[in-house]
């Protein structure tokens, strides 16, 4: 097939089956995007340029949507320039989420387009005011109910959808959930797997090895969506309960979703202040290396995993491949995957007290840890694996290529 992808940030979720096609040699695929490092072997390659920020004008609510019209242009020239030179693709896959495929039907109306439908924004029901303490007034809600004009004409403009999962999927408006899969994006779980011989080596030259008692948490960022101020509340008692116990935080001190604390700063640092933790118990690794964010999940004993009703991170798919046991936050795209007592063990979103009682509970308790680890190994082997994922995206695009509707 003659293929193409598009994507802000190429490869983005779309990584593994860009990969998995191009390996067979049987494809012509050319990939669009933002400047980036992405450049597999025999991938056409094609950049543009986000637009300028300070060219933006008119009303604050429309401003996302003239921004993704105009991404949406510049990738349209670069498709008619394709079609010009006799370039005709078989499909079209793109992630709408910033407004790139919104004229390729304008440019090729009869390719089949298939959408990544990654979230579509609510003022009530996901993560906008989900937090008692910051509720959002009519304007900020109006605004959220706004930033999904482009992707209504996304969805519009598209022959198919794919959804990670059943929550993400039930967030598009009704009309349109018949023609959106459900297909997760897989992780590589014959490399995030357990291993019982690995260790960790903390800043301060310590070694953690499998077997201690290790407290992991990761986010891309440390902030509110992810759940850290609920996290780094319930260390303190971690900590008390649980004399040997060692707390290792990866991730980054930007913001990738919601805001930054109202004084100003980093939510890590403004957490630390609020708080008397150890600072030779608790550990701030940053971000890691891929190699060495698997060694810190291999060496987990309990790993926390928290996060408002939104996307669902390749983390915890990851945590529990590599054999973790998971303290999930009992939020919606958490408890499709996890079940509490059978694969990881859930615990309210708003509960330190509660996040620390699991968290102390799995430390003491190895042989109950042991079963649920395995099943969570389980769950995502049958699941959320490449080698079960990628044939069923796969399939999704030749369906949809064919005109044919999907499974």
């Amino acid at each position: 097939m003659n293929l193409v992808f598009i994507h802000q940030n190429m490869p983005g979720q779309f990584h593994h089956v860009i990969g998995a096609l191009a390996a067979t040699g049987a494809h012509r695929i050319v990939c669009i995007g933002r400047p980036t490092d992405f450049a597999a072997p025999g991938i056409g390659r094609i950049t543009y340029q986000p637009p300028d920020a300070a060219r933006l004008s008119g009303h604050p609510f429309l401003r996302p949507a003239e921004a993704a019209v105009m991404c949406g242009q510049q990738v349209a020239y670069f498709l008619d320039r394709l079609a010009r030179n006799g370039f005709r693709p078989d499909l079209v896959v793109a992630h709408p989420g910033w407004g790139e495929s919104l004229y390729v039907k304008d440019v090729y109306a009869d390719v089949p387009l298939l959408h990544y439908c990654e979230f579509y924004y609510r003022s009530h029901g996901a993560d906008t005011n989900f937090d008692p303490a910051d509720q959002q007034d009519l304007t900020a809600d109006s605004g959220t109910r706004t930033r999904n004009a482009h992707l209504l004409l996304a969805l519009d403009a598209c022959d198919w959808g794919i959804s990670p999962t059943q929550w993400q999927k039930r967030l598009h408006p009704p009309g349109f959930q018949s023609r959106i899969s459900v297909v997760f994006d897989g992780v590589d779980a014959a490399v995030a797997k357990p291993d019982l011989s690995a260790t960790f080596t903390l800043p301060d030259g310590r070694v953690l090895a499998a077997g201690d008692e290790v407290v992991t948490y990761a986010a891309r960022n440390l902030e509110p969506h992810r759940g850290f101020p609920s996290f780094m509340r319930a260390v303190p008692v971690i900590l008390r309960r649980r004399p040997g116990a060692q707390v290792v935080v990866a991730g980054g001190d930007d913001v990738s979703y919601g805001r930054p604390p109202p004084s100003g700063g980093t939510w890590r640092a403004a957490l630390l202040s609020e708080l008397d933790v150890d600072p030779s118990r608790v550990h701030f690794v940053g971000h890691l290396p891929y190699e060495r964010y698997l060694r810190l999940l291999q060496v987990s004993a309990a790993h926390v995993y928290l996060t408002v009703p939104f996307v669902l991170s390749w983390s915890m798919i990851e945590a529990m491949a590599a054999g973790c046991l998971v303290i999930g936050s009992a939020t919606p795209p958490v408890q499709e995957v996890i079940e509490d007592g059978r694969n990881g063990w859930l615990v309210d979103f708003f509960a330190p007290g509660a996040i620390a009682e699991r968290v102390a509970d799995a430390l003491a308790n190895g042989r109950a840890a042991t079963k649920l680890r395995e099943a969570a190994r389980a769950t995502v082997l049958a699941r959320y694996a490449l080698a079960v994922c990628l044939p069923r995206q796969i399939a999704v695009m030749q369906d949809v290529a064919a005109g044919r509707r999907p499974d």
